[in-house]
């Protein structure tokens, strides 16, 4: 029997023609360009915890965000693939490296990493606004973490790896995002001589349950410290991963089931609780 009063459920689902996709592309990039005009940029803080004691964070991730024409706050995952390769992504790159070193200016007990795309290296203004930070406050150097994804240390192996010892000389850490994600070759890893290496949330879900993930994991902990390289799983959600993850011996943990990423972080709530204090 053939019902005229529903959608026929056997009917593929439409693919997007290339003009929506053009359409909303360009309408990201509209977006994106009028926060940055308007200033409308911002960091959330996310916590990375220590293993051995989840509720004691090790640093914090500050994390890019854009907010739109009716003041939404609009996370990074909706955007940076748009903007990444154009302009207006090293444009991100310098105001969020701008935001982060602020924060640590105003809070010395700080440790905080800030994202970077390896096509922001040479950069002019990125530079500039890393001078600028370090010259005000020398403490900063050392409290500050550039996180570089593998895909984009990738583009340019050599010139991240000058990029990276200048700046270890200056005394500030690297941390490799999103490891495993890419396909990083293993010369170059050991080159790099990342700080940190942060394990993709995708090996990290369901761990506790998924026999492959368990592997690819355990391996991934190994490879990173076989480097001395210090690991952070991501995206840890559950209880059930955490206590697996503690087994494995990864070194530091980040997700919802430790803190959200927050536009008013702890170090400001606990700030403004005190102005509102009674004498």
């Amino acid at each position: 029997m053939i019902h005229l009063d529903g959608p026929d459920l056997n009917e593929p689902t439409p693919i997007p023609s290339r003009t929506d996709e053009s359409a909303q592309r360009r309408s990201i990039i509209e977006m994106v360009s009028s926060a940055i005009d308007r200033k409308n940029i911002l960091l959330a803080y996310q916590p990375i915890v220590h293993s051995k004691n989840p509720t004691l964070p090790a640093y914090y991730e500050g994390l890019i965000r854009v907010m739109d024409d009716r003041r939404q706050v609009i996370p990074a995952k909706d955007f940076i693939e748009t903007v990444e390769t154009m302009e207006l992504g090293r444009v991100l790159d310098c105001l969020a490296l701008e935001l982060g070193l602020v924060a640590l200016a105003e809070e010395p007990s700080l440790r905080l990493a800030i994202n970077m795309s390896a096509r922001s290296i040479g950069y002019p203004r990125w530079m500039d606004t890393l001078n600028h930070g370090l010259a005000f406050d020398p403490t900063i150097a050392e409290r500050l973490i550039l996180e570089i994804t593998e895909s984009s240390a990738m583009l340019m192996p050599d010139i991240v790896n000058v990029f990276m010892a200048d700046l270890h000389r200056r005394g500030i850490s690297f941390a490799l995002d999103d490891f495993g994600a890419g396909y990083t070759a293993f010369r170059f890893f050991r080159d790099f001589q990342f700080d940190i290496v942060k394990i993709d949330g995708q090996f990290i879900r369901n761990i506790d349950k998924d026999p492959d993930n368990q592997v690819l994991a355990t391996a991934l902990i190994s490879i990173a410290q076989q480097f001395d390289m210090f690991t952070v799983a991501e995206c840890v959600e559950k209880k059930e991963e955490l206590a697996f993850l503690q087994e494995a011996g990864i070194d530091c943990l980040q997700g919802y089931l430790f803190g959200r990423p927050e536009t008013v972080p702890v170090w400001k709530e606990e700030e403004t609780s005190l102005e509102k204090t009674p004498a």
